[in-house]
């Protein structure tokens, strides 16, 4: 699937030697590509449940982000929102109103294959 697919963008004009190149108006942005993005990392999870919205994407060069909320039994929305910052000395984690934990063991393992993972997934559905 095309970056300009997973947008619901119109598809690229064909190009006929004699005309004009055609302009476009439909121009990416940053959130754009953030967007088709996590469109594409939301599915390496499995089944997101009803009721249930995720999103896992590539915030910065170091920052990865992971979004979930869904309603609870009492039908009150529930989010978590969790940073990871890969640095020089591992990979720290934050949810939102705590302080950076170092990931260790098989927490780390799991983050290392998820971001393998998705920028596999990306480079071949999105900018291929």
């Amino acid at each position: 699937m095309s970056l300009k697919e997973l947008l619901g963008l119109s598809k690229k004009p064909g190009f006929i030697i004699g005309q004009k190149q055609p302009t476009y108006t439909n121009k990416l942005s940053y959130d754009d590509l953030i967007n088709a993005e996590s469109a594409l990392g939301r599915t390496l999870f499995g089944p997101i449940p009803a009721g249930h919205q995720r999103e896992f994407f590539k915030h910065k060069d170091n920052v990865w982000i992971w979004y979930e909320s869904w309603l609870d039994e009492a039908g009150k929305e529930q989010t978590i929102t969790i940073r990871y910052e890969v640095r020089p000395a591992g990979v720290y984690k934050k949810v939102a109103g705590s302080s950076y934990k170092k990931l260790e063991g098989a927490e780390l393992n799991n983050f290392r294959m998820a971001a393998k993972n998705y920028l596999n997934l990306v480079k071949t559905k999105l900018y291929c």
